[in-house]
């Protein structure tokens, strides 16, 4: 695994960014955000070593822009180096997640046809009112490997209507003091759909306000996803 942010900063988009742990650990360090910036590691997946050799070993997924939303308007001026590097890494297996599918076809390259094979696009949705604004368009575009990411998942969510395609399904809490809670039955239902449709599905981790079984549990944020995996109900 590993991990290649082009460039940092971001901005709110929707409810979900509410208590965006990128925003708040910027905050603490008097960064803004707001700012987008392109970084040193830029090119990291072509950087090599003095032998020739890249430095980002092949056969590895690479999450790109997982502190930032690679779709977003600010990057539009580098997107298409990072398409160009992309391509020249097809050893490689790329993820991105995005709240803003509205831009996909406008920011995808030119030989995109029907999507690379070493791409995956995720589509995060926090409830349903998303999941619907969403979920309709990321059925239609031409992606080969696709996941729906219903994290900070801040309400309950059906996706029935949205899974041919999609190869995983993620669900997970909010971490935060101020966080909305999640509701372990929220979870369980999306799992339940998922295991109908034939798709996989993890719990990635559980809120810092859980509710199970009618109790709400206030949980240490360095347990969120020891606890989710604890729960054992990924398939």
């Amino acid at each position: 695994m590993a991990m290649w942010n082009p460039w940092r900063g971001c901005h709110r988009h929707s409810e979900g960014c509410l208590h965006c742990y990128i925003h708040k650990g910027d905050a603490r360090r008097g960064v803004d955000t707001d700012q987008i910036i392109r970084t040193k590691d830029f090119d990291a997946p072509v950087q090599a070593k003095r032998d020739g050799t890249y430095k980002m070993k092949g056969g590895q997924t690479v999450y790109l822009c997982f502190s930032t939303d690679f779709l977003l308007e600010d990057g539009d001026p580098w997107r298409e180096e990072c398409w160009a590097m992309i391509r020249r890494r097809p050893d490689l297996h790329f993820i991105f997640l995005t709240k803003r599918i509205h831009r996909f076809s406008e920011c995808i390259p030119s030989d995109w046809g029907q999507g690379y094979d070493n791409v995956t696009v995720g589509c995060t949705v926090e409830n349903q009112a998303c999941a619907d604004a969403r979920l309709p368009l990321f059925a239609r575009l031409p992606i080969k490997h696709r996941n729906i990411i219903c994290q900070p998942l801040i309400g309950p969510v059906e996706l029935g209507a949205y899974l041919d395609g999609v190869e995983l399904v993620v669900a997970g809490g909010e971490s935060d003091r101020d966080a909305r809670p999640l509701n372990y039955a929220w979870v369980l239902s999306i799992r339940e759909e998922c295991i109908r449709h034939g798709v996989h599905f993890e719990f990635r981790q559980c809120g810092t306000h859980f509710i199970k079984d009618g109790r709400r549990y206030t949980i240490p944020v360095k347990e969120l996803c020891s606890q989710a995996r604890k729960a054992n109900i990924n398939c």
